[in-house]
């Protein structure tokens, strides 16, 4: 039996992801973490893990279907790297902490004073099962929409996540084992008011000006001309 504080707990979370479950013991259990079930065995609860796997399963196939379809021209090895990036426990956390999921998880008192709730792996694990939920509440097509909903959103801007997408040390590491030397990023230029600059940067190997970023701090467009010139370089195909 759900309680009626499990219950607002639950109508809060469902607004935010914008669906509501049938069943409202899956999303409870979505929320349980192990440590809040093994320091309660008298509440019964399940834990959230095997949702989390089906979760980790559906995600992949929800991406996997989408990067092939968005990026159809990319071949293979570029499709698996860009996937690679999605799923994983950078993106889920931060996905995770976009809606505030770590406030809604069940934790045990040691994990919640050790600020489990902002851990990066308890937050991953929590949205891979969130999304398990959903897909055994509903169906596939459902959980898709929804997942895409917030997937979509960390696909265009991965460059921003930190963590995700560090091409300047692939270009760095690629560099190194063909030309023995390292790339030096330049700042060529800034334009526009304090709160709102845009940085022009170069990668330059051996003299040579390999690519070019534009982009709202000088790291971010360091990482655009790092990825671009990796592109240039057929990284990708190798």
């Amino acid at each position: 039996m759900i309680s009626k504080d499990e219950l607002i707990k639950i109508q809060k979370l469902e607004e935010k992801i914008k669906y509501t479950f049938k069943d409202k013991n899956l999303i409870l259990t979505a929320l349980m973490h192990r440590s809040f079930v093994n320091e309660n065995p008298d509440l019964n609860k399940k834990d959230n893990e095997k949702l989390e796997f089906l979760g980790d399963s559906v995600l992949n196939l929800v991406t996997t279907s989408y990067i092939v379809d968005k990026f159809s021209k990319l071949k293979e090895g570029e499709l698996s790297k860009i996937k690679s990036q999605i799923i994983s426990e950078t993106v889920f956390s931060s996905i995770s902490n976009d809606i505030g999921l770590g406030n809604y998880l069940y934790l045990s008192k040691g994990e919640h004073l050790s600020g489990g709730k902002y851990r990066q792996s308890i937050l991953g694990d929590a949205f891979e099962a969130l999304m398990g939920a959903i897909y055994l509440d509903s169906d596939y097509y459902t959980v898709k929409d929804i997942a895409l909903s917030f997937l979509i959103k960390k696909i265009n801007h991965l460059d921003e996540i930190e963590g995700v997408g560090d091409y300047k040390t692939k270009l760095q590491e690629y560099i190194q084992a063909m030309y023995k030397v390292t790339p030096v990023y330049n700042l060529l230029e800034t334009k526009g008011p304090d709160h709102d600059k845009i940085f022009k940067v170069n990668v330059v190997v051996n003299d040579k000006v390999l690519a070019i970023g534009i982009a709202k701090s000088k790291k971010r467009a360091e990482k655009k001309a790092a990825k671009e010139a990796l592109e240039k370089l057929g990284y990708y195909d190798k």
